[in-house]
């Protein structure tokens, strides 16, 4: 891997850390409100699909090994297999999933980008409402209903903000050769 693929990959992770912090407990829900999800968006967006899943595996060991990189400034395995994990599993596989999406398109255009970040929230929402319904004990109607129904107008308006974001930065970063090979198909 080039040192440019190195250092995209810890910016995002940087930026996904960065975004986690901007955290808003929810009364009725044990899940937050956080600016993650914005970052998952515009890593598989811009980064593609093997480079913006890497970062946010970055992300996920550096918060493994005990930075306060999670929301609320947690860390720890025990975020990772508490009720939140699933949702930071779930950032692993949308990011991928995004990426490819992107990826496999011409122009990557802002349906394209809508499309792959409504499938990589679909995934978070599913990895985590099944983990917050497994590790809280809860009927799985009632993790969605408190772990994913509420999260949906605010993560659409992410979604819609991220398109146009990542579309500007892909595009910038493409005519200045600074994604890798496998990005630039896009």
């Amino acid at each position: 891997m080039k040192l440019r693929s190195l250092i995209l990959v810890a910016l995002f992770a940087a930026i996904t850390s960065v975004l986690a912090q901007v955290s808003i407990p929810v009364p009725f829900s044990p899940v937050p409100l956080t600016g993650q999800t914005f970052a998952v968006f515009l890593a598989g967006a811009i980064l593609g699909s093997k480079l913006g899943a890497m970062s946010m595996v970055v992300y996920l060991l550096l918060g493994a090994i005990g930075l306060p990189v999670f929301a609320q400034a947690k860390a720890g395995i025990g975020v990772l297999i508490g009720h939140t994990g699933g949702y930071l599993f779930g950032f692993v596989v949308g990011a991928y999933i995004l990426g490819k999406i992107v990826e496999n398109s011409k122009g990557a255009g802002y349906g394209r980008m809508l499309t792959g970040m409504v499938a990589s929230l679909v995934i978070a929402y599913t990895l985590g409402a099944i983990q917050l319904a497994l590790v809280l004990g809860w009927p799985m109607e009632k993790a969605v209903m408190l772990g994913v129904i509420p999260f949906i107008p605010l993560d659409g308006l992410k979604i819609i903000l991220a398109a146009g974001v990542a579309i500007s930065v892909r595009r910038s970063l493409l005519a200045a050769g600074l994604l890798p090979e496998s990005s630039a198909r896009a």
